[in-house]
Protein backbone atom coordinates (compact mmCIF):
# COMPACT_ATOMS: atom_id res chain seq x y z
CA UNK A 1 0.00 0.00 0.00
CA UNK A 2 1.45 3.88 -0.79
CA UNK A 3 2.08 5.90 2.04
CA UNK A 4 1.97 9.08 1.90
CA UNK A 5 4.34 11.60 4.43
CA UNK A 6 3.73 15.34 5.08
CA UNK A 7 7.05 15.99 4.67
CA UNK A 8 6.38 19.84 5.06
CA UNK A 9 4.71 19.34 7.95
CA UNK A 10 7.81 17.74 10.05
CA UNK A 11 10.04 20.32 8.65
CA UNK A 12 7.87 23.20 9.40
CA UNK A 13 7.70 21.47 13.19
CA UNK A 14 11.33 21.13 13.35
CA UNK A 15 12.23 24.50 12.26
CA UNK A 16 9.28 25.90 15.02
CA UNK A 17 11.12 24.51 17.81
CA UNK A 18 14.50 25.68 16.84
CA UNK A 19 12.74 28.94 16.20
CA UNK A 20 11.49 29.24 19.89
CA UNK A 21 14.80 28.09 21.40
CA UNK A 22 16.42 30.66 19.24
CA UNK A 23 14.08 33.46 20.54
CA UNK A 24 14.60 32.06 24.11
CA UNK A 25 17.89 32.86 24.11
CA UNK A 26 18.17 36.68 22.48
CA UNK A 27 15.52 36.83 25.46
CA UNK A 28 17.80 35.90 27.89
CA UNK A 29 20.64 38.08 26.86
CA UNK A 30 18.61 41.13 25.71
CA UNK A 31 19.37 40.87 21.94
CA UNK A 32 17.38 41.99 19.40
CA UNK A 33 16.97 40.63 16.25
CA UNK A 34 14.74 41.93 13.05
CA UNK A 35 13.70 39.73 10.43
CA UNK A 36 13.24 42.20 7.20
CA UNK A 37 11.11 41.17 4.66
CA UNK A 38 9.78 42.31 1.08
CA UNK A 39 10.08 41.93 -2.61
CA UNK A 40 12.80 42.62 -4.60
CA UNK A 41 13.64 46.74 -5.29
CA UNK A 42 11.18 47.26 -2.87
CA UNK A 43 13.93 49.73 -0.76
CA UNK A 44 14.94 47.12 1.64
CA UNK A 45 18.66 47.46 1.76
CA UNK A 46 18.22 51.75 1.06
CA UNK A 47 15.55 51.63 4.09
CA UNK A 48 18.61 49.60 6.65
CA UNK A 49 21.00 52.12 5.63
CA UNK A 50 18.94 54.94 6.79
CA UNK A 51 18.10 53.13 9.80
CA UNK A 52 21.59 52.48 10.41
CA UNK A 53 22.58 56.06 9.71
CA UNK A 54 20.06 57.21 12.48
CA UNK A 55 20.29 54.84 14.88
CA UNK A 56 24.34 53.91 14.93
CA UNK A 57 25.11 56.43 17.34
CA UNK A 58 22.25 54.56 19.92
CA UNK A 59 22.93 51.17 19.47
CA UNK A 60 25.35 48.57 18.23
CA UNK A 61 24.06 47.39 15.26
CA UNK A 62 24.40 43.60 13.12
CA UNK A 63 23.20 42.98 10.38
CA UNK A 64 22.86 39.83 8.18
CA UNK A 65 22.41 39.87 4.07
CA UNK A 66 20.49 36.95 2.64
CA UNK A 67 20.78 36.86 -0.95
CA UNK A 68 21.21 33.76 -3.59
CA UNK A 69 24.27 35.12 -4.60
CA UNK A 70 26.81 37.96 -4.69
CA UNK A 71 27.80 40.34 -1.42
CA UNK A 72 26.88 43.63 -2.66
CA UNK A 73 24.48 43.86 0.01
CA UNK A 74 26.64 43.73 2.71
CA UNK A 75 29.76 45.79 1.39
CA UNK A 76 26.83 48.73 1.03
CA UNK A 77 25.61 47.93 5.06
CA UNK A 78 28.85 47.99 5.94
CA UNK A 79 30.03 50.91 4.34
CA UNK A 80 26.96 52.70 6.25
CA UNK A 81 28.34 51.91 9.73
CA UNK A 82 26.91 48.85 10.79
CA UNK A 83 28.56 45.75 11.48
CA UNK A 84 27.63 42.98 8.39
CA UNK A 85 28.38 39.62 6.92
CA UNK A 86 26.83 38.36 3.86
CA UNK A 87 24.40 34.83 3.67
CA UNK A 88 24.51 33.17 0.89
CA UNK A 89 20.96 30.61 0.99
CA UNK A 90 22.67 28.13 -2.16
CA UNK A 91 19.99 29.12 -3.93
CA UNK A 92 17.34 28.27 -1.24
CA UNK A 93 14.51 31.57 -1.32
CA UNK A 94 14.27 31.49 2.64
CA UNK A 95 16.06 31.33 5.70
CA UNK A 96 15.41 28.96 8.30
CA UNK A 97 15.98 29.30 12.47
CA UNK A 98 18.79 27.20 12.23
CA UNK A 99 20.25 29.29 9.42
CA UNK A 100 19.93 32.32 11.14
CA UNK A 101 21.40 31.10 14.54
CA UNK A 102 24.81 30.06 11.90
CA UNK A 103 24.73 33.75 10.96
CA UNK A 104 24.15 35.32 14.45
CA UNK A 105 27.59 32.89 15.28
CA UNK A 106 29.56 33.97 12.45
CA UNK A 107 28.26 37.51 12.69
CA UNK A 108 29.61 37.49 16.55
CA UNK A 109 27.07 39.34 18.35
CA UNK A 110 28.87 40.11 21.91
CA UNK A 111 28.97 43.51 21.06
CA UNK A 112 25.68 43.88 19.20
CA UNK A 113 22.46 45.19 20.61
CA UNK A 114 20.08 45.27 17.33
CA UNK A 115 20.60 42.26 14.80
CA UNK A 116 18.88 42.78 11.61
CA UNK A 117 18.55 40.01 9.38
CA UNK A 118 17.33 41.38 5.82
CA UNK A 119 15.69 38.12 4.37
CA UNK A 120 15.65 37.05 0.68
CA UNK A 121 13.84 39.34 -1.60
CA UNK A 122 10.29 37.33 -1.60
CA UNK A 123 6.68 37.60 -0.53
CA UNK A 124 5.78 33.90 -0.09
CA UNK A 125 9.04 31.71 1.25
CA UNK A 126 10.37 33.80 3.61
CA UNK A 127 6.65 34.19 5.47
CA UNK A 128 6.88 30.55 5.93
CA UNK A 129 9.81 30.05 8.40
CA UNK A 130 10.17 31.44 11.78
CA UNK A 131 13.42 32.87 11.96
CA UNK A 132 13.48 32.67 15.63
CA UNK A 133 13.25 36.73 15.52
CA UNK A 134 12.39 39.32 18.24
CA UNK A 135 10.08 41.12 15.66
CA UNK A 136 8.90 40.21 12.13
CA UNK A 137 9.11 43.18 9.77
CA UNK A 138 8.26 43.51 6.24
CA UNK A 139 8.46 46.46 2.96
CA UNK A 140 6.08 47.44 0.58
CA UNK A 141 6.75 49.45 -2.17
CA UNK A 142 4.35 52.16 -3.58
CA UNK A 143 4.94 50.92 -7.09
CA UNK A 144 4.26 47.17 -6.15
CA UNK A 145 0.32 47.92 -5.48
CA UNK A 146 -1.94 48.10 -2.73
CA UNK A 147 -3.35 44.84 -3.35
CA UNK A 148 -0.65 42.77 -1.85
CA UNK A 149 -2.10 42.04 1.52
CA UNK A 150 -4.63 40.09 -0.62
CA UNK A 151 -2.36 38.20 -2.80
CA UNK A 152 0.26 37.48 -0.28
CA UNK A 153 -1.64 37.14 3.30
CA UNK A 154 0.86 34.92 4.97
CA UNK A 155 3.24 37.39 4.67
CA UNK A 156 1.27 40.29 6.59
CA UNK A 157 -0.53 38.21 9.21
CA UNK A 158 3.15 37.42 10.35
CA UNK A 159 4.75 40.86 10.41
CA UNK A 160 4.57 43.03 13.43
CA UNK A 161 5.14 45.92 11.05
CA UNK A 162 4.68 46.98 7.56
CA UNK A 163 6.59 50.20 5.87
CA UNK A 164 4.76 51.60 3.48
CA UNK A 165 8.22 52.28 1.09
CA UNK A 166 8.49 54.77 -1.74
CA UNK A 167 5.36 57.12 -1.01
CA UNK A 168 7.44 60.04 -3.01
CA UNK A 169 6.17 58.59 -5.75
CA UNK A 170 2.16 58.26 -4.83
CA UNK A 171 1.36 61.01 -7.22
CA UNK A 172 2.79 58.62 -10.22
CA UNK A 173 1.19 55.76 -9.25
CA UNK A 174 -2.49 53.96 -8.68
CA UNK A 175 -1.79 53.82 -5.26
CA UNK A 176 -4.39 53.56 -2.73
CA UNK A 177 -3.46 54.35 0.77
CA UNK A 178 -6.69 53.46 2.61
CA UNK A 179 -7.43 50.37 0.74
CA UNK A 180 -3.43 49.18 1.63
CA UNK A 181 -4.31 49.91 5.50
CA UNK A 182 -7.79 48.18 5.16
CA UNK A 183 -6.20 45.15 3.53
CA UNK A 184 -3.78 44.86 5.86
CA UNK A 185 -5.67 45.37 9.33
CA UNK A 186 -8.18 42.53 7.74
CA UNK A 187 -5.10 40.13 7.47
CA UNK A 188 -3.63 41.21 10.74
CA UNK A 189 -5.68 43.73 12.87
CA UNK A 190 -2.44 44.30 15.21
CA UNK A 191 -0.22 45.38 12.45
CA UNK A 192 1.57 48.46 12.47
CA UNK A 193 1.48 50.96 9.02
CA UNK A 194 4.12 53.38 8.78
CA UNK A 195 4.43 55.06 5.18
CA UNK A 196 8.42 56.09 4.36
CA UNK A 197 10.33 57.39 1.96
CA UNK A 198 13.73 56.05 2.43
CA UNK A 199 15.18 58.56 -0.61
CA UNK A 200 13.69 61.85 1.28
CA UNK A 201 13.24 60.66 4.78
CA UNK A 202 9.91 60.87 4.84
CA UNK A 203 8.55 59.08 7.61
CA UNK A 204 11.84 57.41 9.11
CA UNK A 205 11.63 59.15 12.65
CA UNK A 206 8.58 57.10 13.46
CA UNK A 207 9.93 53.89 12.16
CA UNK A 208 12.67 54.66 14.06
CA UNK A 209 10.72 55.41 16.93
CA UNK A 210 8.83 52.01 16.39
CA UNK A 211 12.22 50.43 16.45
CA UNK A 212 13.73 51.97 19.55
CA UNK A 213 11.12 51.44 21.29
CA UNK A 214 10.84 47.77 20.61
CA UNK A 215 14.87 46.96 21.49
CA UNK A 216 14.19 48.58 24.74
CA UNK A 217 11.57 46.58 25.75
CA UNK A 218 12.98 43.35 24.66
CA UNK A 219 15.75 44.33 26.82
CA UNK A 220 13.72 44.88 29.43
CA UNK A 221 11.91 41.79 29.38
Amino acid sequence: MLRTIEIKQSVFESNDRVADALRAELRERGLFLLNLMSSPGSGKTTTLVKTIAALKDELRIGVMEADIDSDVDAHTVEKAGAKAIQLHTGGMCHLTADMTKQGLDALGTEDVDLAILENVGNLVCPAEFDTGASRNAMILSVPEGHDKPLKYPLMFEVCDVMLINKIDVLPYFDFDLEKVREYALMRNPKIEIIPISAKTGEGMDKWCDWLRREVKNWKEG
